[in-house]
C-alpha cells in the first residue's frame, strides 16, 4: 500500500510537501498578475497615409485593394478598417486565440506586398506600416509643463527623442505610443497669386524641393582603378538634407533667361513648426504630450508598469526646468485592489476552514494536520498555472478561494477515519491504526477525486474567448484536488502517525458540548432521512421544483461577457457636428473639463483635441474629440464614476460618448469584419465599442447652465 510506505518513513513525505510548496512559492514571485485571464485575440494592424486625399477616396483607393488581398488570411477571425478624413488608413486584424503574433504579421504582410502595386503612387512614397498590434493598454503617461513654459510641439519632440525610446526598451513593454504626435516640419506658406504671375503652379514647388533637398551620395576621389602613384582618397561629403528656414528659402525654383533666379522664399513664407496642427493634448489645462503603453502577452502587468516609472523617474533627472511627468491613467491600481480583496477573502476563507475543522474534530492535532495539507495544495497548484503561461488573476484566485472547501474534505476524511480505527481499536499503536484506516479510505479517495475531475476537466476544453475564462478555472480547480489527492495519500498519513493520540474517555467542556450537539444534530437528520425515503415522491418532487426554479431564474437573470468594474476613471468622447473646427471643439472640451472638474471632484484630468478619437472604432473625423479623467480611489471617494458619467445629458447636435471604467479600449473585440468612414458627419464605430453609452438631445447648450 502506498501510504504504509510514508508512514513508516514521515520525513519523506514532509520533503515532498516542502518541495511543493517551495516550488509553488518561487512560482508565485514569478507568475505575472492581471485582472482577467488573456482573453484578447492576437492583432495586426496596418497603417498608411494618403495626403490630402478624404475619407472617401482613402476607402476607394487605398482600403479597398487592401483589404480584397487581405481578407481571407490563414486564421484571421475578423477585420475592421478606419478611412480618416486626414488621409489615414488603418487595418486592425483579429485572430484566433493561441496564434503566433509573429506569423499572423508575416502572414498579413505578405498579402499588403501583393496589394502594393495597386495603390497610388503618394501612398507608396509614405510607406505601409504592418505590425503586431498589443490592446493590452498598460498606462497612459503624460509630460507636461505645468506652468506652460514649453508648447506642445516642443513636449512632443522631446518625448519622442529622450523618453519613447527608453519606455519601449523596459523590460513587459510591448509597444509605446505618443498620441497626437507634432513633428517637426518646415512649412511653405505659399503666395498663390505670385505663382500666376509667375506661370507656376504647386507641382513645380514640390518638384524643386524634392530635387534640392537630398542626402547625395556623391562617392569618393582617389578610388580605384587608378595608377599605383595616387598617395590619397577622400570620401566627398555633402551638405544633405536642408534644416533651416534660410537654407529652405534658397531654394531655386527657376533660372529666368535673363540669368536671375527665383527662389522658394520669393514666392512663399517658410516657418519651422508642427507637421499636423489638428490635435492638441492637455494635462490639468497645461500642454502635454501623452504617452499610451502596452504590455506584452504574458507580461506582469504590476511589475512593468512599476518598472515604467522607474525608468521615467531617471529621466526627470536629466528634465529641463518645467518639465514633469505623471501618469494619468493606470488600470494596475485597480488590479492591485482587487487582487488584495481576493487575497484578504482567500486568508478569511482558509481561517473558517480551519475553524470549522476545529469544532467538527475537536482535537488540536487533527486540525493541525489538514491545516499543513491545505497550503500545499494550494500553493503547489501555481506551479502548473505558472508552467503552461498563466497568470494569477480574479479567475484563478477565486479558483482557489473555492478550492479551500474542496481540498479540506480529503485531509478530513483521512483525520476522522484514522481517529475512528483509533477508538475502536485502542490496542493498534498509531502508526498501525493509520495504515489500517488508510486501507479503508486509499480506494474511495482516488475515486472521489476522479469523480470531480471528470466534472471540471470537460470544463477545460470549451472553444472560444469564454472557454479561455472556463479553462483557467477549471485547470486551477483540476490542479488543486489532485495535489491534494497525493497529500492524502502521502503527507496526511504521515501526520497522522507523527501526531494523532488515542483519545480516553469522553470529552469535556466546550469542545465536549460542541461534539455532543453535532452528534445529535447527526442522529436527528439520520430520523428525518430514515422517514423521508419510505415516501419517495417527496424527493422527486423536491428535485423537480429546484430544477424548475433554477430554470426560470436563468431565463430572467441579466447576461454579460465580464462584470461592469468601477475602476476610478472614464473616458469621455465629445462629438460636435460635422465640419466643426478645432477652436470651436477646444472650447466645448474646456467647458467640459471645468464641469467636470467641479461636479466629480477629480483629482486629475487629461484631454485630447484633435481629428478623431484614436481609440478602436474612431476615425478622425474634425468632429470628434477625447477626454480621460481620473477620479479618487474607491477607497477616498462616495458613488462611483457610473453615476458620475450618466449625470450630464447633451442635447441634439452634438453628444458624449461615456466609456465606465476605462476599460472599454479592452473590451473591443466583439466588431464584425467591415469598414468605418469617418467623414467629419458620421458616427464613430460603435460596434466595436459596445461599454459606451451614446447620449444625445436636440441643440448644443452651454454645459455649465443645463444638467439633467
Amino acid at each position: 500500500m502506498l501510504s504504509a510506505i510514508f508512514v513508516d518513513r514521515p520525513r519523506l513525505a514532509i520533503v515532498i510537501a516542502l518541495v511543493t510548496t517551495i516550488a509553488g512559492l518561487l512560482s508565485l514571485f514569478v507568475i505575472p498578475l492581471a485582472q482577467y485571464p488573456d482573453i484578447v485575440p492576437p492583432q495586426v494592424q496596418v497603417t498608411t497615409m494618403y495626403p490630402g486625399a478624404n475619407s472617401g477616396v482613402v476607402d476607394a483607393t487605398v482600403a479597398q485593394a487592401i483589404e480584397a488581398q487581405v481578407v481571407g488570411v490563414d486564421k484571421m477571425i475578423y477585420m475592421k478598417s478606419v478611412s480618416g478624413d486626414d488621409g489615414s488608413y488603418t487595418l486592425i486584424c483579429s485572430f484566433e486565440l493561441g496564434t503566433d503574433p509573429d506569423i499572423n504579421a508575416v502572414n498579413v504582410n505578405n498579402r499588403v506586398q501583393i496589394a502594393l502595386p495597386s495603390l497610388p503612387d503618394e501612398v507608396q512614397r509614405q510607406g505601409i506600416t504592418v505590425k503586431k498590434k498589443s490592446s493590452a493598454l498598460l498606462a497612459v503617461a503624460a509630460v507636461y509643463s505645468p506652468k506652460r513654459t514649453y508648447d506642445p510641439l516642443f513636449l512632443s519632440n522631446y518625448v519622442t527623442i529622450n523618453i519613447l525610446d527608453q519606455i519601449k526598451s523596459t523590460a513587459g513593454v510591448g509597444d509605446a505610443v505618443l498620441w497626437g504626435a507634432q513633428d517637426y516640419a518646415m512649412r511653405a506658406w505659399v503666395r498663390t497669386d505670385s505663382l500666376t504671375g509667375l506661370d507656376l503652379t504647386t507641382g513645380d514647388i514640390i518638384k524643386a524641393i524634392q530635387s534640392q533637398n537630398v542626402q547625395a551620395a556623391v562617392g569618393r576621389i582617389g578610388a580605384r582603378p587608378i595608377s599605383n602613384d595616387q598617395q590619397l582618397q577622400l570620401n566627398i561629403q555633402t551638405k544633405g538634407r536642408l534644416t533651416s528656414v534660410d537654407e529652405f528659402s534658397n531654394i531655386v525654383i527657376r533660372t529666368n533667361s535673363d540669368g536671375s533666379v527665383l527662389r522658394l522664399g520669393d514666392v512663399a513664407r517658410l516657418e519651422l513648426g508642427a507637421a499636423n496642427l489638428d490635435r492638441e493634448t492637455r494635462f490639468n489645462g497645461s500642454p502635454a504630450a501623452a504617452i499610451a503603453i502596452y504590455q506584452t502577452p504574458g507580461a506582469n502587468a504590476i511589475a512593468t508598469l512599476k518598472a515604467v516609472k522607474g525608468r521615467l523617474d531617471e529621466l526627470q533627472k536629466r528634465f529641463p526646468d518645467d518639465l514633469a511627468w505623471r501618469v494619468t491613467y493606470d488600470p494596475t491600481a485597480f488590479v492591485t485592489d482587487t487582487i488584495h480583496e481576493v487575497q484578504k477573502t482567500l486568508v478569511e476563507a482558509f481561517v473558517l476552514v480551519v475553524l470549522v475543522v476545529y469544532l467538527f474534530l475537536g482535537s488540536l492535532r487533527a486540525t493541525l494536520i489538514p491545516t499543513l495539507a491545505v497550503p500545499v495544495s494550494l500553493i503547489g497548484t501555481f506551479i502548473v498555472l505558472n508552467a503552461i503561461g498563466y497568470s494569477a488573476n480574479t479567475v484563478s484566485l477565486l479558483a482557489i478561494v473555492l478550492a479551500i472547501g474542496i481540498v479540506v474534505d480529503d485531509a478530513i476524511v483521512v483525520v476522522e477515519n484514522v481517529e475512528r480505527v483509533m477508538e475502536e481499536h485502542p490496542e493498534l499503536t498509531p502508526g498501525d491504526a493509520v495504515k489500517r484506516a488508510m486501507a479503508e479510505i486509499t480506494a474511495p479517495i482516488i475515486a472521489i477525486t476522479l469523480v470531480l475531475l471528470s466534472v471540471f476537466v470537460p470544463v477545460a476544453f470549451i472553444p472560444g474567448i469564454s472557454g479561455e475564462l472556463f479553462r483557467q478555472f477549471a485547470v486551477t480547480v483540476a490542479v488543486s484536488m489532485f495535489l491534494s489527492a497525493i497529500n492524502a495519500l502521502t503527507l496526511s498519513p504521515a501526520l497522522c502517525g507523527v501526531l494523532l493520540r488515542p483519545h480516553h474517555g469522553p470529552r469535556r467542556g466546550p469542545i465536549g458540548m460542541v461534539m455532543r450537539t453535532i452528534d445529535r444534530v447527526r442522529d436527528a437528520y439520520g430520523s428525518t432521512v430514515a422517514r423521508i425515503v419510505r415516501f419517495s415522491v417527496i424527493g422527486l418532487v423536491m428535485v423537480a421544483v429546484a430544477g424548475f426554479g433554477t430554470v426560470s431564474l436563468l431565463k430572467v437573470t441579466p447576461t454579460g461577457f465580464l462584470p461592469e468594474d468601477d475602476q476610478g476613471a472614464f473616458f469621455v468622447v465629445i462629438q460636435l457636428p460635422g465640419g466643426a473646427s478645432v477652436g470651436r471643439t477646444l472650447e466645448v472640451v474646456h467647458q467640459t473639463e471645468e464641469l467636470l472638474t467641479i461636479e466629480c471632484r477629480l483629482h486629475r484630468r487629461h484631454a485630447e483635441a484633435f481629428r478623431g478619437a484614436q481609440g478602436p472604432g474612431f476615425g478622425r473625423g474634425r468632429d470628434h474629440r477625447q477626454a480621460r479623467h481620473g477620479v479618487p480611489s474607491n477607497r477616498r471617494r462616495s458613488g462611483s464614476t457610473s453615476r458620475a458619467a450618466t449625470d450630464y445629458r447633451p442635447r441634439h447636435g452634438w453628444g458624449i460618448h461615456l466609456c465606465l471604467g476605462g476599460s472599454a479600449w479592452g473590451r473591443s473585440e466583439g466588431a464584425r469584419a467591415g469598414r468605418s468612414r469617418s467623414d467629419g458627419g458620421g458616427q464613430p464605430g460603435a460596434a466595436a465599442l459596445p461599454h459606451f453609452q451614446h447620449l444625445l438631445g436636440d441643440e448644443p447648450f452651454d454645459l455649465p447652465r443645463h444638467r439633467s
